[in-house]
């Protein structure tokens, strides 16, 4: 059975932090807000900072199926909504003939431009499930058989292709000229990101709701990370969150995000690090950095004065723990 909807954001929060999400309050309220009232949310933020997650996670904590838009350079109408099957079309056309059939034309073109010769796309298919799970249930049951629709990274796609998002984010319908509206009975849970690398237009903006996500505080990520990789030690832990953190500050080309950081601690546990050293770092920024200026201004003198640095602070840190003790 899907689980019902949250009815307060604390119980968002918990219900997020099932699928080992860690929120903070803003996040989990526009959360809420985007369930209850029935809103799109987009979520803008640096790449690796958990956008796509978060729609990831609901669609599994809700136990409801998720149905992933990504977007593209060149993504039009016919890859994201629908297009007719032009080849069975024809096929049809061909065999109506072959068979001496004496349909006129309208009779054929009624035929061929039917729901049976439709190839859904994703936002198509959002709007037909939210639709079909109206009709199994109702009530608070039938929302929440409704599925969670990610649009990712709509910053990749055209401009143009944001105006075939209007009447879908107003109203929850697209219009299809041979069949007429199709409309969902009830809305798809409807999750937007973007990494910025553009603009969106203000008319997508003012149909959702809005939250940016920032990269974590060194708290939230070393419990993001003891989540993710449960396996590392807690002192490896402190060590690459403090490392990730310094990082962060030294504007970079692609500052690392949360994912990264998850893929070094993994990366380190499997080679059954306990502690970092300036070695060890070097030998592995890679899975941290993904771009050769930024590994190349951080490896050597760099990552040893970075590593002495966090290793300063945790040492005060101790002692004041200890004086305070």
């Amino acid at each position: 059975m899907p689980v019902e909807l949250p009815q307060s954001v604390a119980e968002t929060r918990a219900l997020l932090a099932r699928g080992d999400y860690v929120a903070g309050e803003a996040l989990s309220t526009s959360v809420f807000l985007a369930l209850r009232l029935k809103r799109p949310l987009f979520l803008e933020g640096e790449a690796g900072v958990g956008k796509t997650e978060l729609a990831k996670v609901l669609a599994g904590v809700l136990e409801r199926p998720l149905i992933r838009l990504q977007c593209y350079e060149g993504l039009d109408i016919s890859a994201s909504v629908y297009e007719w099957n032009y080849a069975r079309q024809l096929l049809h056309i061909r065999a109506a003939e072959a068979a001496g059939e004496s349909k006129d034309a309208s009779a054929i073109e009624r035929d061929i431009y039917s729901e049976a010769y439709l190839v859904k796309r994703p936002l198509l298919q959002a709007l037909e499930a939210a639709s079909s799970s109206s009709e199994k249930g109702e009530g608070e049951g039938a929302e929440a058989a409704a599925p969670v629709l990610l649009i990712d990274e709509l910053d990749r796609a055209d401009e143009p292709f944001e105006a075939f998002l209007l009447e879908l984010l107003a109203d929850y319908q697209v219009t299809i000229p041979e069949l007429g509206t199709i409309r969902a009975e009830v809305p798809p849970i409807t999750l937007i990101t973007s990494n910025r690398t553009r603009e969106v237009h203000d008319a997508v903006r003012r149909r959702c709701f809005y939250h940016w996500v920032d990269y974590p505080s060194a708290e939230r990520e070393r419990r993001i990370v003891a989540l993710k990789v449960p396996e590392a030690p807690a002192e490896l832990t402190r060590q690459i969150v403090a490392f990730v953190q310094s990082i962060r500050t030294m504007d970079l080309y692609k500052n690392p995000g949360i994912a990264e950081t998850i893929n070094w601690a993994q990366a380190l546990t499997s080679l059954d690090v306990v502690a970092l050293d300036p070695e060890t770092v070097d030998s592995t920024l890679g899975t941290l950095l993904k771009y050769q200026d930024d590994i190349a201004r951080i490896e050597g003198s760099e990552a040893a004065r970075l590593l002495s640095k966090v290793q300063a602070e945790a040492e005060a840190a101790g002692r004041t723990y200890g004086e305070g003790a």
